[in-house]
């Protein structure tokens, strides 16, 4: 089989022999985030899999699918490791904007830390419209992306020891909490993480296995699939369709170049 690496650079394309560095990691994280959708549909049709590096790959490179957090981050996770990087995967808590309160589902919110010449960043593949675009320090740092505006602050939670917060671009005017995370705990192996995709899947109160969910960015905002509607969002503005399910799939075809099952 060929080298993650190879495979994943042709997925989101990144030339075979360019040298990934921290200082371009922007780039590649820009090219994953509009190749690889955040879908949960495996989850809603009832197929998932075991996290293991051959399943990431069947799925998200092979059968050209997306995925959630715990996947996304995850084939990011090795991408890293086979470029040199020394990356940790630990687990965080998204923030229920709605219910104002930490997410029911507890700590199935997944994401890397890496470590650039002596200082802690956060590298976050896997959430959804919201994310950084950019590595974000550990050290209350904004970093400013196509996607908006991006701080981690420490924190002093029962569920971890940092906070991200995040202003949109063109969504949002104040900072809004996106969730906690703890840098100390870590994921040793990937097969933890089925736990999390468990939950994910059978958990009354998760937002993923109620309905169907797609979306990834583009270069002026992104798009976004349910089951009843198609959203995009070009410089700020929202043009969205009602729609049915034929044309759900034509859209999940043709849009994000998923074959529905």
């Amino acid at each position: 089989m060929e080298k993650l690496d190879t495979l994943f650079r042709h997925r989101i394309g990144v030339l075979k022999n360019e040298i990934i560095t921290f200082e371009n990691l922007d780039i590649v994280l820009e090219k994953t985030a509009r190749e690889i959708p955040f879908e949960n549909l495996c989850v809603i049709e009832n197929r998932t899999t075991d996290i293991t590096k051959e399943n990431l790959i069947d799925k998200m490179i092979k059968r050209n699918e997306g995925g959630l957090c715990y996947e996304l981050n995850s084939i990011f996770y090795l991408f890293l490791i086979e470029n040199g990087f020394n990356p940790t995967l630990v687990r965080g808590v998204t923030y229920d904007h709605i219910g104002q309160r930490w997410s029911a589902t507890g700590r199935t919110h997944v994401v890397n830390i890496i470590t650039h010449e002596g200082q802690q960043y956060l590298v976050d593949t896997g959430f959804g419209g919201n994310l950084p675009l950019k590595p974000v320090p550990l050290n209350g740092d904004i970093v400013i992306s196509n996607n908006g505006e991006f701080r981690v602050e420490k924190a002093d939670s029962e569920y971890g020891d940092h906070l991200l917060y995040m202003k949109l671009k063109h969504k949002q005017d104040d900072w809004k909490l996106g969730y906690v995370f703890d840098s100390t705990v870590v994921v040793k192996d990937l097969s933890e993480l089925n736990e999390v995709q468990r939950i994910i899947s059978e958990h009354p109160e998760s937002r993923f296995n109620k309905k169907p969910l797609v979306t990834r960015q583009n270069e002026r905002g992104n798009i976004i699939l349910t089951d009843t509607s198609f959203t995009e969002w070009i410089d700020g503005k929202e043009y969205k369709k009602e729609i049915d399910n034929n044309i759900f799939k034509e859209i999940l075809m043709d849009k994000f170049g998923i074959k529905s099952y």
